[in-house]
């Protein structure tokens, strides 16, 4: 799947519409097992979200690219599919996201790349699934360093501390990504769900923590006795909501 929103593959609203379509045929096509996420934009797999979507617009418009940017995230994050990151350029932020939803990132070795989320560059709180999404990837400590300085990784750095799994050369980016999907569909694919049940732990909690977050946003009554046994931390929140 190459992106090519021009010039920088920002996620706006009818990128992503167009993105969660797409996205859902591969995943309904029986003879599909893998989707390898690429650039067709020259030195960016992806800018991140679009700035113009969060700027006077409705209410309501706020409220559909939010839930598109979740669902983008949720669709990969929890993929049947084998899904492989070909980040050949920068990626800042919601296209560091997008990446790291992936189940393995292969960065282009260009040291004018960049990856990371560096909201807070931009006076911007990344949302909670975000910071959950980089824990997952790269542990509590460099997690907490990152967003409170909104550090860009170059790939040599990203690579040191587990945001990007593999550096290669520019022009072998491809190749490699397909060697490695590859290497993954020759595995069962039954026997590969293990990976939504060991390693994908706290994939699911961060997913099931997304879903309760809904689920207080829209009063939902039986969230408070469906969370407190699996986030105990959530128990304040929902215990001082007018709907519960």
């Amino acid at each position: 799947m190459k992106m090519e929103n021009l010039p920088v593959n920002s996620l706006s609203l009818d990128f992503l519409t167009e993105f969660l379509i797409s996205l859902e045929k591969l995943e309904n096509d029986r003879g599909c097992r893998g989707v390898i996420l690429t650039s067709g934009a020259p030195k960016i797999f992806s800018a991140g979200l679009d700035i113009m979507e969060m700027y006077g617009k409705s209410a309501e418009h706020y409220a559909e690219f939010w839930k598109a940017v979740q669902e983008m995230w949720l669709r990969l994050y929890q993929s049947n599919m084998v899904t492989i990151a070909a980040i050949n350029g920068s990626s800042p932020a919601g296209g560091c996201l997008m990446a790291m939803s992936c189940d393995y990132r292969i960065m282009a070795e260009n040291p004018k790349y960049s990856i990371g989320l560096n909201e807070t560059q931009l006076g911007i709180v990344a949302p909670f699934w975000f910071k959950d999404t980089l824990v997952n990837t790269i542990g509590n400590r460099a997690t907490e360093r990152s967003l409170e300085l909104g550090l860009l990784y170059s790939p040599p750095e990203a690579h040191k501390i587990g945001l990007v799994d593999q550096l290669v050369p520019e022009e072998k980016i491809q190749t490699t990504a397909a060697a490695v999907m590859s290497q993954w569909l020759a595995i069962p694919a039954r026997a590969r769900e293990v990976r939504l049940v060991i390693p994908a732990l706290s994939r699911s909690q961060v997913f099931d923590r997304s879903i309760f977050q809904k689920g207080v946003q829209s009063g939902f009554r039986d969230t408070k006795r469906w969370r407190i046994h699996h986030f105990p931390w959530e128990v304040a929140v929902v215990v001082n909501h007018p709907h519960c």
